[in-house]
């Protein structure tokens, strides 16, 4: 497990979102939640944090609900950066304070071009592109 559990749901909820947005419509947290099979508080905490970071938007009152203004905008490196930080890209596999690359730990030239792609893809895929991922697969999340 890469990313933690707090960001594989803001990612799975993000793609939901951004699914409904596609297809003209906001969703509430309850529908979010049962969606992508987490629990309603964990979830609602998430999307205040995605929400905050300007990731995804909100509405208030009867048709309110989370919804991406344009989802091919929203890419996954600003999910994670919302949820985890950019720890994942740039903090030492060891937990080491001083690890680089002049002072590398023994794991650190094994890993940074792992997390290099790492970066380069979760920069590069949309959550639009997500979405149309999964539908093409008739798959969508749980």
């Amino acid at each position: 497990m890469i990313l933690s559990k707090s960001c594989e749901y803001a990612i799975r909820a993000t793609v939901y979102i951004a699914y409904r947005s596609h297809k003209g419509s906001k969703a509430g947290i309850i529908e979010i939640s049962e969606a992508i099979g987490a629990p309603m508080h964990f979830v609602g905490k998430i999307l205040q944090a995605l929400s905050r970071k300007g990731v995804i938007s909100s509405a208030k009152g009867p048709n309110g609900g989370f919804f991406i203004d344009d989802p091919k905008t929203v890419h996954l490196i600003e999910i994670v950066r919302a949820v985890d930080g950019n720890d994942l890209f740039s903090a030492c596999v060891m937990g080491l304070k001083t690890c680089s690359d002049i002072k590398p730990c023994p794991m650190h030239h094994q890993i940074k071009p792992i997390r290099t792609q790492l970066l380069i893809e979760f920069s590069k895929k949309s959550v639009f592109e997500m979405v149309r991922d999964f539908e093409e697969n008739k798959y969508f999340l749980k």
